[in-house]
């Protein structure tokens, strides 16, 4: 059962965004989540996957069709809104702007990977500051723990998926390694978490 403070819950009732990192053998995960979000989910939500331009994906479709939620790849210049879900496209750093649109940027991969996920929440967190909730799932190395150290030294809440229920432990390890003061919560919690979130709204 899923047990969370007043102090969690205020951070969920303020949130403006909602970040999703995984690597390998985090797919799965996350194609059950957005394939099962409402069309009314309160926040916006970005999905950083590493993967390349090299290997065609249909993630972005495959989703918009399960999902009642409009999910999509991000777009340079696309201004950010509520209740849709988007995925940094391959070979692109995605960021967001003060002014609330996304950018595309193809500098110099960071651990190896562009999409970064560590750019990716920085990014978001200097827009929204206080007010976003990261999610760091599985992968094989060790990006997107940064990120979530930086989003929770400004106040936001960080999620991590239990190592235990990871298909590759490294990334949600690592994450926990160098980032205290997350949730750490195992599939069905964050299953939960995801519907406490669209509750917390009604």
């Amino acid at each position: 059962m899923l047990n969370l403070t007043l102090n969690i819950l205020a951070k969920i009732r303020s949130a403006e965004a909602l970040l999703i990192g995984c690597s390998a053998g985090g797919f799965g995960l996350v194609y059950e989540l957005v394939s099962t979000l409402p069309a009314e989910f309160p926040l916006p939500v970005i999905v950083v996957i590493h993967r390349s331009r090299k290997y065609k994906s249909s993630i972005e479709e495959l989703l918009n069709s399960k999902s009642q939620a409009c999910v999509k790849l991000a777009e340079d210049k696309e201004v950010l809104k509520k209740g849709k879900v988007y995925f940094a496209p391959p070979d692109y750093h995605l960021l967001l702007e003060p002014e609330g649109w996304f950018s595309l940027d193809s500098s110099e991969p960071v651990l190896y990977s562009r999409p970064s996920i560590d750019v990716t929440f920085k990014s978001v967190s200097d827009v929204y500051r206080q007010n976003v909730i990261a999610m760091l799932f599985s992968g094989a190395n060790e990006d997107g723990a940064e990120g979530l150290c930086y989003i929770r030294d400004r106040g936001g809440l960080i999620v991590i998926q239990d190592p235990k229920s990871a298909e590759v432990r490294r990334m949600p390890e690592a994450a926990l390694n160098k980032c205290s003061g997350a949730l750490v919560l195992d599939n069905v919690a964050i299953h939960a978490f995801l519907t406490k979130i669209t509750s917390c709204y009604k």
